[in-house]
């Protein structure tokens, strides 16, 4: 696994997804403005690869190679940051409590809390969850259950 490039602050993700293509970047940049008119002050994303092409993808999504993105922002409250979940992050909005989706698991039974949702299926399995003033994403693409629930765990570890 090799750290793209883009990994540090969200406005330097912004820029570097940008200039490897003008679409997806521009796709991603709206999608963080929303998230700052609901109240995010800042942001920070990792990405990892195994292959210098999914640096350039939304968000790692490769159909080959394995990629793991993890993505927090801050909020000055937890009303906000809980609204900002609610909302979605990166076009990715919880279903609704009573709705059931398959591969979808939402709440205390993800272990991420209340305000959470995992939704796995063999090559892709993602988790959002809100704690605090934070609102965090895990995708990993192409890797097994248990090594996206301990990367989901240790971030949510670093937001307490």
């Amino acid at each position: 696994m090799i750290v793209c490039a883009g990994s540090g602050p969200i406005d330097v993700y912004l820029v570097s997804l940008a200039q490897a293509d003008a679409t997806i970047g521009a796709r991603a940049a709206r999608q963080w403005q929303q998230m700052t008119a609901l109240g995010a002050r800042d942001g920070a994303i990792s990405l990892f690869t195994s292959s210098p092409a999914a640096c350039n993808a939304e968000l790692g999504a490769t159909s080959s190679g394995k990629a793991m993105v993890s993505f927090v922002a801050r909020f000055d409250d937890s009303g906000q940051a809980h609204r900002a979940w609610e909302a979605g992050v990166f076009g990715f909005a919880p279903p609704a409590p009573n709705v059931i989706v398959a591969g979808v698991t939402r709440g205390t039974t993800t272990g991420l809390g209340l305000s959470s949702f995992t939704y796995e299926r063999p090559s892709a399995r993602l988790a959002i969850w809100q704690r605090s003033i934070y609102v965090a994403l895990v995708v990993a693409n192409n890797f097994d259950s248990n090594t996206f629930k301990a990367a989901a765990t240790i971030v949510d570890a670093r937001l307490n």
